[in-house]
């Protein structure tokens, strides 16, 4: 197959699958952080109920949370990075001895099963620590899986050109925005807890349930095919007649009454890929992904959920000003930058420009902390007025998604085609590293404040 005659993706159906599979990564576990209200209702007893709002006369006594309630959300955050950061590493490292098929499919599986189990103890009355531990055991197995499948993704998404890493990050991107209307809605209707968070998990699984139906089908589009099958050789070229495509369609018709493609290839097509070797090639956008992530999770939503509006009296507003201000429009900023990188790939991957911008985000922390954030000790309100706010939120977000994409896009064209894959999974490994540094940081950031 020469260059004039390359598979085209026809109705960029690769480039859909792709979107759709990035949605499917996150959006489950957007869905499940969006109902951490529900989770922690289910971990007060009937006793403690009774008890945190007891009214005699015109006297409101309001109880103090108990330890499973208040100290949830550290729980969720440890369960949650900790699995990731190692998963993320395994599969970076051990990911070409466990079929791509099996670790794709089987996550998606697995992560399905797990949400649907979520989804049916909504309706099932269990004790508050036995609740407790299979939430954390299930927080625990969906990040793990969650980390495989994603860096499985990415890695794909490394074989394909660089701009099929960019319908993954859109996708990501899409997922978070999904889940702030989704509590905007909920908010809106004043749907019971239970109601809420039954309706985010059986979303999950459906969503879930698209995303294994795509990768099903991605096999079958031959652009898709002939990127995956590609010579990584620079000695078996077009030049020699034929590609792993070809070979693969000839295959197919030999073994035409059974359907299966046998294809035996020379050792020199499978050459050995060094991580190390990798590295020294991508490091620079290795770090870059990693601090962009770091100083967003460090203060996103930390510090920026912790921001009070400033209108006056009893305005609606007040409501709706962090789920819209701070969840809503960050993954709607956060989703067009990601999304730009569809048709906008500057500067350049070998540009000094691009850390240089990744790191001079660093501002927005104390710009955020300067904000209205409250309760507040050590720092004054400079930017008081919600629509400083707003301004902030905006330009965090889109920086974020666009220069996160940026890398990930980048990184694995800057190494061999072999050695793509790889890439793809290490860029994911130091996405997840961001996160969790970012994890541990946000308790400094908000501390500060």
């Amino acid at each position: 197959m020469t260059a004039t005659n390359l598979p085209q993706d026809k109705y960029k159906a690769v480039w859909l699958i792709f979107f759709i599979l990035g949605l499917g990564t996150l959006l489950p576990w957007n869905f499940f952080m969006t109902a951490t209200m529900y989770f922690t209702s289910r971990l007060v007893t009937a006793e403690e109920r009774m008890l945190q709002v007891n009214n005699t006369g015109n006297l409101t006594v309001v109880m103090p949370k108990n330890y499973l309630e208040s100290k949830f959300n550290n729980f969720m955050t440890l369960c949650a990075m900790v699995p990731l950061l190692i998963f993320s590493c395994l599969n970076s490292v051990l990911h070409q001895r466990v079929p791509q098929k099996v670790r794709i499919m089987g996550s998606l599986a697995i992560i399905l099963l797990l949400f649907l189990v979520t989804a049916v103890l909504v309706k099932i009355s269990i004790l508050p620590l036995s609740f407790f531990v299979l939430t954390m055991i299930t927080i625990v197995c969906i990040n793990s899986f969650g980390a495989i499948l994603q860096g499985s993704l990415f890695g794909l998404a490394g074989l394909l050109p660089a701009s099929y890493t960019t319908p993954i990050m859109s996708g990501q991107g899409l997922a978070g925005t999904f889940a702030a209307f989704a509590m905007i809605c909920a908010i809106a209707s004043g749907s019971a807890l239970q109601d809420s968070a039954f309706g985010y998990f059986i979303t999950a699984c459906a969503v879930i349930l698209i995303a294994i139906g795509s990768y099903i089908a991605l096999p079958k589009m031959e652009f898709f095919l002939f990127y995956l099958n590609k010579d990584s050789s620079p000695s078996t070229s077009s030049n020699d007649g034929e590609t792993k495509l070809d070979l693969l369609k000839k295959a197919e018709h030999t073994n035409g009454a059974d359907n299966k493609a046998v294809i035996s290839l020379p050792d020199d097509l499978h050459p050995q890929v060094s991580v190390v070797a990798i590295l020294k090639k991508i490091w620079v956008l290795a770090f870059s992904v990693c601090f962009a992530f770091t100083v967003t999770i460090g203060t996103f939503p930390a510090v920026t959920a912790d921001v009070k509006s400033t209108a006056a009296g009893d305005s609606a507003w007040r409501n709706y000003f962090i789920p819209v201000s701070c969840f809503l429009l960050f993954n709607l900023c956060d989703w067009a930058g990601r999304s730009l990188t569809a048709i906008c790939l500057w500067p350049g991957s070998d540009s000094f420009l691009l850390p240089i911008m990744v790191v001079a985000r660093v501002v927005f922390v104390p710009l955020f902390m300067l904000c209205n954030v409250q309760p507040r000790e050590n720092l004054p309100v400079l930017f008081g007025h919600d629509a400083w706010y707003i301004v902030f939120m905006i330009l965090f977000a889109f920086s974020n998604g666009y220069l996160a994409s940026l890398c990930m896009c980048f990184g694995p064209k800057k190494v061999a085609p072999h050695e793509a894959e790889t890439t793809g999974a290490i860029m994911a490994f130091f996405l997840s590293l961001g996160l969790a540094l970012g994890a541990t940081v946000s308790f400094l950031f908000r501390a500060l404040v």
